[in-house]
């Protein structure tokens, strides 16, 4: 959980927007809203689709096609092609893919949520999603693959997040250290997080990403140069203030 008496104390100018009764409610209305779409989905498990194993799967493709951003078609024009960058945002393939949506969306979007307010964090998640799968689909314009995910808004949340608290304080898990946990100023595990999206996207090729990596810089370049241009003239935190644990990778 995020030390919420720490960060504010540590805030000058009102940076921080008084929080109401209940928390961040549009980050965990988000995560909620995310995690009952895809329970509902035939990918959870939950909701058996009758038949074979065959059956299964073009239940699951029929979901990804009429819910998710295919970039082949997102072009002719039609409302449901241009609606299908905001309801694919709410869509994800797997556990692990929502799991690691959620978890930083989780980490990083309170804060962000308060500094900007709840519709303006609503509307900031919502378009900077919505034009970080377009960017995607316009770099890939050929492709037949479907595009799901909030991974481009959350990006958006990471961009914003470096600029609003680059010196909040980030509890790392990291695998290959054996899960052993670290303390790292934002700044650093963000900008690390940038660059490996930013070699994957390179290492992608023209054929379009397994992972829309590219989604991501751009989410995340999004997000930055958002609270930038919003945020330019106040103060941001200047202290060392904490933010909520979580792994280094999304």
């Amino acid at each position: 959980m995020i030390d919420r008496r720490a960060v504010t104390g540590r805030l000058t100018g009102g940076l921080l927007r008084t929080v109401t009764s209940g928390g961040p409610l549009v980050t965990h209305a988000l995560i909620a809203v995310c995690s009952l779409v895809f329970v509902i989905s035939p990918l959870s498990g939950f909701n058996p689709v009758p038949g074979t194993a065959d059956a299964l799967l073009a239940a699951q493709a029929g979901y990804f096609e009429r819910w998710g951003v295919i970039p082949s078609e997102l072009w002719d024009g039609s409302a449901h092609a241009l609606l299908t960058p905001l309801t694919a945002l709410f869509v994800h393939g797997s556990w692990l893919h929502l799991l690691g949506n959620v978890l930083f969306l989780y980490v990083f979007g309170a804060m962000t949520e308060e500094r900007m307010g709840r519709v303006g964090f609503t509307f900031f998640y919502v378009i900077s999603g919505y034009l970080a799968l377009v960017a995607y689909a316009a770099a890939h314009a050929t492709s037949d693959q479907t595009l799901v995910g909030a991974s481009g808004a959350i990006s958006a949340v990471l961009g914003a997040f470096l600029y609003l608290f680059p010196r909040a304080r980030v509890t790392s898990l990291f695998p290959f250290l054996f899960f052993l946990p670290l303390r790292f100023p934002a700044w650093i595990v963000l900008v690390f997080w940038f660059a490996l999206q930013w070699l994957a996207v390179q290492g992608a090729g023209s054929g379009g990403p397994g992972v829309a990596y590219l989604a991501h810089v751009v989410g995340f370049a999004l997000g930055f140069l958002y609270a930038w241009g919003r945020y330019r003239r106040t103060d941001r935190v200047k202290g060392p203030a904490t933010a909520t644990e979580g792994e280094s990778q999304p």
